[in-house]
């Protein structure tokens, strides 16, 4: 059976801790990431590489256009705190799009 590696996205969830030692309360979104270990109990298969493929394709195209947005947004500003929020936009809407597609493509492939 093939060991998916999409399951160690959940130890990105340990970087939350950061924000109770450093104060940022912006690394709690880290804590997310741990509902990546939900998959350690589904059985992997052909269909699930398949969707992780699909969603990862989404998040890159949501990526590329979010990244272009924020480069017309940092020049625009021209300040550091906006070069910051835009890649964090980014960042936040590239894993979104990534977990739902994710969700969306496993819930159609299980009605098939």
């Amino acid at each position: 059976m093939y060991v998916d590696r999409i399951r160690f996205l959940g130890l990105l969830g340990l970087l939350g801790l950061l924000g109770l030692v450093t104060g940022n309360y912006g690394l709690f979104g880290f804590f997310g990431f741990f509902g990546f270990f939900g998959l350690i109990r589904k059985r992997s298969d052909e269909l699930m590489r398949l969707n992780i493929a699909k969603a990862g394709l989404n998040a890159c195209v949501v990526s590329l256009i979010g990244l272009a947005v924020a480069i017309v947004v940092v020049t625009t500003l021209g300040t550091l705190e906006a070069a910051a929020l835009s890649i964090a936009v980014v960042f936040v809407l590239q894993v979104l799009t990534f977990v739902w597609s994710f969700n969306i493509y496993e819930r159609r492939g299980a009605g098939q």
